[in-house]
This record gives C-alpha cells, structure tokens and sequence, in this order.
C-alpha cells in the first residue's frame, strides 16, 4: 500500500521533555486576543520543541510582506522565541508561499508536507492535512493549481499591493462558499492516511486543517489525531488548544496556559479516541 511513497523524516534534538503541536492561528491584524495567547503561549511553554503543522497565518503573500507592520510584529516574537526553543513550520493551504526569507528572519525550521517525526522511540506521521482531503475535488483542483512552480512565479511577480487585494478577495469568496455549504462536512480520507501512515512506518498521525479536533480510529492500530484551531477573538466559542508529545510516547491535549504549567502534560488528560 506504501508502494513509491518514501517520506522525509526528522527527529529534535535530545534531550526533550516535551514537543508541543498546534495549527491553524490564522493570524491576522483583525485577530489580536489570538496574536496575544498565541505569544504568551510561545514564551511560556514548557515544551522544547514548537511544531506549526501550517496556517500560521491567514493569508501570506509572499516574503516580501514581512515588513508590514503586522507581519513584522509577529516576525519578531517567532525570532526571540526561536532564540530560546527550536521552532518548526510545515505550510497550510494559507501560507505555503512562506520561503527562505521568511524562515530566516523567524528561525524557524521548514518541514516539508508530509514528513515524519522519530521522537519517544516511535515515528508520528506529521502533516497539514489539506492534501488528504480527496472528497473535496473543487479543492485539490485550486490546490494544485497554486501549489505549481508556474503560478507561484506569476502571483509572486506581482505588486504586493496587488498580491494583498488578490488575497483579500480569496478569502471574501472561500468565506461565501463556507456559507453556502453551511453543514456540509469534507474530512480526510481514511484510505490516503493508512497509505501515508504505512510509508512512515508509523501508527499515529497529526495534522490540523479541519478545526475539528479529536481522535480518530483508522483500523489496524492506526489512528489520527486532529489539531484545534485557534481563535480567541470569537466572543461566542474561543477556542485554542496544544497537542503535546511527552518522552513516553504519550500524547496530551492541554490548553495554552496549561502549557506554561508545571504539570501541563495531565491537565486535560490523554488524547483517546473520539
């Protein structure tokens, strides 16, 4: 089943006593209770190593955005806790056109989508999740699309200001079919997460993309274990939550401030199945 699939793989640096994932910030200048958690959370935890599993931000147009006054602010809170802990990124389907110069300025790590992580003597498949999405077929049609070398290149040599009012009308358009599929659920697709689960050689895997948080039983001893996103500028349902993989091979769903905690590992107990 994992025939031709051969995935990169990456292990932190020892030792650790804890590797903390989280997805889906969204970040944006209307987002300023999240920016602030968000911050709080990156200086106080207690993990090691702060894996991104993508959508950073709400829209990235390219490197050269880094210096708007937003962009640069959260610019540098990623560089001073880069200085103190190791930082990952794996792009979303909002900000793949993070590159090099971006990485840089904020000392984080790119990790490519898919990969797999070699960490608490096993490996955990690590991804966005976007790409697992199969029964979304208008979907993959886009992503495939902006995700070529061909597009990328034509986007990027644009004005910003241009890229900025391009990107301000995708999000205006994805937020009305949102509304109008109000209901309608797309997940990723089992088949595709057992293939990719057997090319790492793994039973677990973690990814975000789809702001439904759970635990998810694939069969054979494999399971998913899906991100939350954040957004504690939603008066009505905040919501903001770390996975954290402890040296035992365990994993925990904890909250920010719990993160920063002494006994953060227990706090909210073990992610099961849903």
């Amino acid at each position: 089943m994992s025939e031709g699939l051969a995935l990169p793989a990456w292990a932190p640096s020892a030792p650790w006593q804890a590797i903390d994932f989280v997805a889906d910030l969204h970040l944006a200048p209307q987002q300023p209770r999240t920016l602030r958690a968000f911050g709080e959370y990156l200086h106080g935890t207690r993990a090691d190593h702060v894996v991104l599993l993508g959508d950073l931000f709400e829209a990235w147009v390219g490197d050269d955005s880094r210096n708007l006054p937003f962009e640069r602010t959260v610019v540098d809170m990623l560089a001073a806790v880069a200085r103190r802990r190791r930082l990952y990124f794996m792009p979303g389907n909002r900000d793949f056109l993070i590159g090099a110069e971006l990485l840089a300025a904020t000392g984080m790590s790119a990790l490519p989508d898919p990969c797999c992580l070699e960490a608490a003597g096993g490996r955990w498949l690590l991804a966005h999740g976007d790409a697992q999405c199969l029964d979304d077929q208008p979907y993959q049609a886009y992503r495939a699309q902006v995700r070529s070398r061909a597009w990328q290149d034509t986007f990027l040599a644009r004005p910003l200001h241009e890229r900025l009012e391009l990107a301000r009308t995708m999000r205006e358009e994805s937020m009305r079919v949102q509304r109008d599929q109000a209901g309608a659920t797309v997940d990723l697709d089992a088949f595709a997460c057992r293939r990719l689960l057997a090319a790492c050689h793994a039973h677990e895997m973690i990814h975000g993309h789809t702001h439904r948080p759970a635990t998810h039983d694939l069969g054979g001893g494999k399971r998913r274990h899906v991100l939350s996103d954040w957004d504690l500028d939603d008066a009505g349902a905040p919501r903001a939550q770390v996975l954290r993989l402890m040296p035992d091979g365990s994993l925990h769903r904890i909250t920010p401030e719990a993160a920063c905690a002494l006994d953060a590992p227990r706090t909210t107990g073990p992610a099961g199945p849903a």
